[in-house]
């Protein structure tokens, strides 16, 4: 069963607490990672953290922030992912990488949203894709197909896409299972950001290391390849490259670039795993449904899952 995670399998990008002489309210920086907590959050950001890890934990549905918190914007909810970040590294979790979401603008009008979002991911929800997957700890599971990116050097704004697979050391297909605690899957961006991306479990398929001689090949298939989504053997999608921000290349191009106006929030660092973003819809899932994806044009084979 994949409910065995990676572990210390998986290079992790760990926080940990360093002394510094600064404002004790301004991002604390490990000087091995270059990724950095919040000791001290806002009061807002530390009672949203904490309603969120509850109702995972629980798995209660809560309203979205965003009703009680008619001013709560986007820098404000990326203040609750340090928080969330830094209370689940106090509990023992390994922040390992990174998730996009909603970089397929085609699902923008459904989901309410304008732009894509981020969030953590951590050693705890990130699986090798080797067995049935249990939905059980999961609230209104939905199963995203993506390519995802293992980076083997830092990854900053500016760099062209031949830069950026320059600091790629494998690609992988996967699947996310994102989660909602809002009820119905309706919210703001700023809440969907707050409650952790959505982030559920990532699904790891096998990785292909990247070879320099052949980059020139992975660089052009990345942004043309295609994938079909299918539920027990029914189609239930298609997808391609172009629809993750004009490709997963892309799509890292764009989290660096936010991620360097982010006051509270560490750029992307070597060893971490960031996942590019859905290629197809979203789709809700279901124990006994068997999930699978071909592709086209690149060379990954197509994954399948079993939920139960």
């Amino acid at each position: 069963m994949v409910g065995q995670n990676l572990g210390s399998k998986v290079p992790a990008c760990e926080i940990r607490r360093t002394e510094l002489t600064r404002d004790p309210n301004l991002p604390k920086v490990d000087v091995r990672t270059g990724i950095s907590s919040v000791t001290t959050a806002p009061p807002q950001a530390a009672h949203i953290a904490a309603e969120v890890l509850d109702a995972l934990a629980a798995r209660r549905a809560t309203a979205p922030f965003s009703q009680t918190i008619p001013q709560l914007d986007l820098d404000q909810a990326y203040a609750v992912t340090a928080e969330l970040r830094r209370r689940r590294i106090d509990r023992g979790e390994t922040a390992v990488g990174r998730k996009i979401g909603f970089t397929n603008r085609g699902i923008w009008a459904e989901y309410n949203v304008s732009a894509p979002i981020w969030g953590d991911m951590y050693a705890s929800t990130v699986h090798r894709l080797d067995g049935p997957f249990a939905l059980s700890g999961l609230m209104e599971p939905r199963i995203e197909p993506e390519i995802v990116l293992g980076l083997a050097s830092a990854v900053g704004p500016g760099m062209t896409p031949e830069q950026l697979l320059g600091a790629i050391a494998w690609v992988a297909h996967g699947f996310e299972i994102v989660q909602s605690v809002f009820p119905a899957w309706r919210f703001a961006a700023p809440d969907a950001v707050a409650a952790g991306g959505l982030h559920g479990a990532l699904l790891l398929g096998p990785k292909l290391a990247v070879e320099r001689a052949a980059a020139g090949e992975l660089l052009r298939a990345l942004s043309g390849f295609t994938v079909t989504l299918r539920r027990n053997g029914a189609t239930m999608d298609e997808g391609r490259a172009g629809n993750v921000l004009g490709g997963p290349l892309l799509a890292l191009a764009h989290l660096a670039e936010v991620l360097a106006g982010d006051r509270h929030n560490p750029p992307l660092r070597a060893g971490e795993i960031v996942t590019t973003g859905t290629l197809t819809r979203a789709f809700p899932v279901a124990p006994g449904e068997t999930w699978t994806t071909s592709l086209d044009g690149i060379a990954l084979d197509g994954l399948a899952v079993s939920f139960v």
